[in-house]
């Protein structure tokens, strides 16, 4: 019988060691348990306790070949590396605790999930060729994760899996942060940044073994909240950083009757990205503007992004202490927006908490109860941090105080947020890249960028997250109605309409003044259908809800890489777009067109 081990309890200290393992299941079935306490010695018998923990990492290697006690002289705790061989006859599940697991495959398998460690970034079955590095370099740390950017084998954030020829799958999950899991040739391997962590090995189907993942990760970081998700109205869509008090007020008035629970404010109303105070464009301040929104019978919802900042704001100047720095004291890239570089805010430093907890008090106290968080990556990048632990440890204890800060009546929205560290902490989660009014984006295929927005980018990554429903509200972002200024087809609009419907979660851009009387009775049924109470997933990508059948399949493919004339236009685009003077020349003309598309509205 194949080797599989369960093991958990090892820690090691300064003053206190205990090293505990139960159950170990050997080749000829034998069941040998052992437990050995080393009781806290006195300071004096220190060097005793570092003479006996290698001696005992050697004791173990005898009993247990294939598990190898190492430590861990950084953080000063026994790491475990295990390696098991599966085969068929491995048991459905199993939970051991260990650095590193590394699973030794019988055959070659089929495809790979792989799983982005954020909002935007990819989440897909994908062939086990490797796929090229996306482009440009300068947007990484804003689009994937980039401690793994330039990892060239199939990889995944916290959670790996694979797919045999007989459609049986081995899925490998980390049941803490800052885990990572890498196929290497017939291995599949997930290690954890630093120390020691939980892991869930499960062999079975699809859907039961991501099902079972997703139960053990609720038991330690909280279930899906009970509010139920409001219907939305945002901005952002239709009109982008182009809004202000006059025309947000018409458009509200506008919607009518339509049924939204919340119309909310996006991008556009702040003096700069970091410096949230209300610009010259709403002269009577959020609070007026929060009170317009709840006179049409509406709740009131807001964009924010705190946990990061653009260099020339006040926060950055001010504050640049607040902000991560790289080992040679350099300040860490959070990307490149709103023409200029990006720095991700220190999530463990005692100042900027304070100042992101009084910003989330004034946002409530301006009567906004919904709170569209973005950006938030920025709170795990990698750096030094004031107080020293791990990254994603560091995210979840800031959004914690955002959450405390808030209140438990607000909704709070993730975005742009790494996945697994938000869960138990908001309401909902955006869970893939930005949708947009077109299909496919030519850029992103150049550039082979996932994230870049489009509705076929989205649909793809949310279809492959759809497994996190138990744990959290599932955010599709929005979905089109109108023609003006979209060129989806009819059946295009109806995937991102169908994919809202089975993620129970509603919104829409669309403004009134741009839909037809057709398109605003498609949503205004859109928006009173009642919540779907069961969906039957009828093959990998389709769906039947309420009779009708919703087929994604469409949305799926990954483009294929580019090659030869297309190559080169891609690696000239990927050089022109990592250049911060290019970016910056990008995003002047798109307010520049958007400025003229809201002038348009004026005569509307």
């Amino acid at each position: 019988m194949t080797p599989s081990l369960l093991l958990s309890g090892f820690r090691f200290s300064n003053h206190e060691h205990r090293i505990t393992n139960f159950s170990s299941q050997l080749r000829d079935d034998f069941q040998s348990v052992f437990l050995i306490w080393l009781t806290p010695f006195p300071d004096s018998l220190t060097a005793v306790t570092d003479l006996l923990v290698p001696i005992l990492a050697f004791k173990v290697s005898q009993i247990i070949p294939q598990f190898n006690l190492t430590v861990n002289d950084e953080r000063g705790i026994i790491t475990r590396m295990t390696t098991i061989d599966f085969n068929e006859s491995f048991p459905v599940e199993q939970i051991l605790s260990a650095s590193c697991v590394t699973l030794n495959l019988p055959r070659p398998p089929k495809r790979f999930y792989r799983h982005g460690w954020q909002s935007w970034s990819l989440a897909a079955w994908t062939e086990l060729t490797p796929l090229p590095i996306q482009k440009p370099r300068i947007l990484h740390p804003l689009q994937v994760d980039p401690v793994y950017a330039k990892e060239a084998r199939p990889h995944s954030s916290w959670i790996g899996a694979v797919e045999f020829d007989d459609g049986k799958v081995l899925l490998l999950g980390s049941l803490g942060l800052d885990a990572h899991v890498t196929l290497n040739g017939n291995q599949l391997e997930g290690r954890y940044e630093s120390g020691n962590g939980a892991w869930i090995i499960a062999h079975g189907d699809e859907a039961s073994v991501f099902a079972k993942y997703a139960d053990e990760l609720g038991k330690r970081l909280g279930k899906k909240s009970a509010q139920p998700a409001p219907r939305v109205w945002c901005s952002w869509y239709s009109l982008y950083t182009a809004i202000d008090e006059p025309l947000l007020c018409k458009i509200f008035d506008d919607l009518g009757n339509l049924p939204f629970d919340i119309l909310q404010v996006d991008d556009g109303w702040q003096i700069k990205v970091g410096d949230w105070e209300a610009n010259q464009k709403f002269p009577s301040g959020m609070k007026a503007l929060a009170e317009k929104i709840k006179s049409t019978g509406r709740k009131a919802g807001l964009w924010l992004a705190p946990l990061i900042a653009v260099k020339s704001s006040k926060l950055f100047r001010k504050h640049p202490d607040w902000f991560l720095r790289d080992e040679r004291g350099k300040f860490v890239s959070a990307g490149f927006n709103w023409g200029e570089q990006l720095y991700a805010l220190d999530a463990t430093h005692p100042a900027a908490l304070e100042w992101l907890a009084e910003l989330m008090k004034q946002v409530r106290a301006w009567g906004f109860d919904y709170l569209k968080l973005d950006f938030l990556y920025g709170g795990a990048l990698p750096g030094k941090r004031k107080d020293d632990m791990p990254r994603e440890a560091a995210y979840r204890h800031g959004t914690k105080v955002l959450r405390e800060a808030m209140g438990a009546d607000a909704y709070f929205l993730t975005c742009g947020a790494p996945i697994i560290p938000s869960l138990g902490l908001c309401d909902a989660l955006r869970a893939g890249p930005d949708v947009a009014g077109e299909w496919e984006n030519r850029d992103a295929t150049l550039l082979f960028n996932p994230a870049i927005p489009s509705a076929k980018n989205a649909i793809r990554t949310i279809i492959h997250r759809r497994w996190l429903e138990s744990l959290i509200q599932i955010d599709p972002d929005v979905a089109y109605f109108r023609s003006i200024r979209c060129s989806l087809t009819a059946d295009q609009k109806l995937l991102l309409q169908d994919l809202a419907l089975i993620c129970n979660f509603k919104a829409t851009s669309d403004l009134p003044q741009w839909l037809s009387d057709f398109e605003r009775e498609q949503l205004r049924g859109f928006l009173e259908a009642s919540p779907v109470p069961v969906i039957e997933q009828t093959g990998v990508y389709t769906f039947l809800v309420n009779g009708k059948e919703m087929d994604f399949n469409s949305a799926i493919p990954l483009p294929e890489p580019p090659q030869g004339w297309s190559a080169i236009k891609g690696n000239a685009l990927g050089w022109l777009a990592n250049h911060g003077w290019a970016l910056k020349i990008l995003d002047n003309m798109n307010k520049r067109a958007w400025e003229k598309m809201r002038k348009g509205l004026e005569y509307q």
